[in-house]
């Protein structure tokens, strides 16, 4: 992510995911702690044009 507009995005895409109770992207930290299944979320995400990989 590159700004503050990017966590936005993946935000917004990640609580758009089945089986994702909540979503929440830290711009500054570089980091977004969602509750749901890692295997969507990843793809979401990565769908978006972002990295993503399991903590």
């Amino acid at each position: 992510m590159t700004c503050s507009g990017c966590a936005r995005t993946v935000e917004r895409v990640l609580r758009r995911v089945s089986g994702v109770d909540n979503a929440t992207v830290d711009f500054d930290l570089g980091l977004a702690v969602v509750n749901g299944a890692a295997t969507p979320v990843i793809a979401a995400v990565e769908g978006a044009g972002y990295g993503a990989a399991k903590a």
